[in-house]
């Protein structure tokens, strides 16, 4: 590289002051200015317009990344990645994708600032908080000229490659919307349990033991969760799955039981409802032996499991759909439909 392409050969002298009398703050100066190669090897500079470009061409490439893999990953599909461990290949290819959209934007605006625009350092002197008009047109100039510094107009590359990518950063925002139409179906308004029917029920898996339950193992006062057989922890969908089929079984002396049909559902004093809350969605733990009341911890909400899981305080709008139970030849405890109504909160197609 010749002499003159060297930044230490273009340097300029600083600017130094002391302090003034009666003022003990010192104007500390400003240090000789460098010179950046690209402000003085428009090769340099035109290798820098190419780097910034390529930031933002790989910002829209993983823009289009990120809707393709919005589009085309199966969303219950798990895969392994170290150090990570299991998670949701979807989420990683979009959290991967979109930040690396974001990434190249700010980095490619930084390497442009850094190598190619004005980097001349001005002293700017105190002035009052209000601005004036001079200030005001001031400040419109030095706008003007930031912009004819920045190159901006200029370097077309940038400016085109930037454009590109700011344009399609917005589309990862725009395709999530798919999931407001009509994709859920009626998946909402059935569960697992809907392959149960009288000719062949499914059983009633105790969650904590993985084993069927028999009407003996549930005794008078106590709660227990279930899950229909079939299900295993670890299926791929084993958490959606879950939110809708989990049980909560209760028993309850059958006189004491107030709703009719509820205790036509049951089977000797024993009834099935669903443990999401009609809220929100909570997962409901907490059972009063003494009242039948069960409570949702999350904002609770109160249901009387001895009156159909009717809602007697709190913010649920409407109650604990109840499961159908018998028992089969072996006595088993089995269920032999899904819910009557769509488990958890509502929705705009429901129709309470």
């Amino acid at each position: 590289m010749s002499e003159e392409k060297l930044p230490e050969s273009h340097g300029s002298a600083g600017h130094h002051e002391v302090a003034a009398h009666g003022d003990p703050f010192a104007d500390p100066g400003l240090p000789a200015h460098e010179p950046r190669r690209t402000d003085i090897d428009e090769r340099a500079a035109k290798r820098a317009e190419r780097q910034v470009s390529l930031m933002f061409v790989v910002s829209m490439l993983a823009t289009i990344g990120f809707i393709a893999s919005f589009v085309a990953i199966d969303p219950d599909k798990i895969i392994y990645v170290w150090p990570l461990g299991h998670i949701s290949e979807m989420n990683f290819a979009l959290g991967m994708t979109l930040g690396l959209a974001l990434f190249m934007i700010g980095a490619g605006a930084v390497h442009w600032a850094r190598t190619l625009m004005s980097d001349h350092e001005l002293p700017a002197e105190r002035h009052p908080i209000e601005a004036d008009d001079e200030l005001r047109a001031d400040v419109i100039d030095q706008f003007k000229t930031g912009a004819a510094e920045s190159g901006f107009g200029r370097r077309k590359m940038i400016r085109n490659t930037l454009i590109g990518s700011m344009a399609l950063v917005p589309l990862s925002g725009v395709v999530l919307l798919r999931d407001l139409g009509p994709l859920p179906e009626d998946k909402l308004a059935h569960t697992g349990w809907r392959e149960a029917t009288e000719a062949k029920p499914l059983q009633l898996i105790n969650m904590n033991t993985n084993l069927p339950m028999k009407a003996d193992d549930i005794i008078t006062g106590s709660l227990t969760f279930a899950m229909p057989e079939g299900l295993h922890v670890h299926d791929e969908d084993f958490q959606q799955q879950i939110a809708k089929d989990a049980l909560m079984l209760v028993r309850i002396a059958p006189e004491d039981i107030k709703d009719d049909k509820s205790r036509e559902l049951g089977f000797e004093g024993i009834l099935a409802y669903s443990k999401i809350c009609t809220h929100v969605g909570c997962p409901i733990s907490l059972y009063e032996q003494q009242t039948h009341h069960a409570l949702c911890p999350c904002h609770q909400s109160t249901f009387d499991l001895s009156d159909g899981a009717r809602v007697i305080f709190g913010p649920a709008g409407h109650p604990l759909p109840q499961l159908k139970i018998t028992t089969d030849e072996k006595g088993f405890l089995v269920a032999t439909g899904d819910f009557a109504e769509p488990v958890g909160p509502s929705y705009w197609e429901r129709a309470r």
